[in-house]
Parts: structure tokens; C-alpha cells; sequence
């Protein structure tokens, strides 16, 4: 399976998928969206009202990738389940820290 993050010029390009209410914050692994591409399986515990949902996926990301939340961008994606995100800064250190956390 390929994954759902590459660098990219400035950072990192990242597909995730949001379920929102999920309960907890936290990464569920690699999947596929309908198209076959892979995407990072991302929940978080708020809700998908008043962009809630998406800002705690950029404090989560921003936390665990250790980066700035004002350094992660929406590309596509800010009203849909499948979003795909510019993590600004090392690229290659930003796709280690998502390689440690989604290897089982």
C-alpha cells in the first residue's frame, strides 16, 4: 500500500481521512478513500460543526507531527471527510514522525 503523505516543496502533502466525534483524538492507521488513494485515518472527539471538527485535527496534527498548527494548511477538502493538508517545515522529518505512528 502507498502512503498517504509526500513531501512536497516547503513541508509535506498529507490525505486525511476525518471522522469527527470519534470519541478520542487520535490516528487509526492507513486506509483507502474510494478512489483506491491512501489516506490517514485521523478521529477526533469534536464535532463537525462550525469548523470544530477541523481545527482539533490541525492542534492534533500539529502536536504529534510537532509543528506549529499555523504551519498546517487545507488544500481541499475543509467541508469533506477526505482532506488533503500542506504541513509546512522538514518534510522528510515530518514523514518519519507519521511513519513511527502508523506502523504496526
Amino acid at each position: 500500500m502507498s502512503l498517504p503523505w509526500h513531501e512536497a516543496e516547503g513541508g509535506l502533502m498529507l490525505a486525511v481521512r476525518l471522522t469527527p466525534k470519534g470519541g478520542r483524538n487520535g490516528i487509526d492507521g492507513i486506509g483507502l478513500d474510494a478512489s483506491g488513494q491512501a489516506v490517514l485515518r485521523v478521529r477526533v472527539s469534536a464535532p463537525p460543526v462550525n469548523g470544530a471538527a477541523n481545527k482539533a485535527l490541525l492542534v492534533y496534527l500539529g502536536k504529534t507531527c510537532g509543528i506549529a498548527k499555523s504551519r498546517i494548511r487545507f488544500i481541499s477538502g475543509e467541508t469533506s471527510r477526505i482532506k488533503r493538508l500542506l504541513l509546512e517545515g522538514d518534510g522528510a522529518e515530518i514523514s518519519q514522525k507519521l511513519a513511527d505512528l502508523t506502523q504496526e
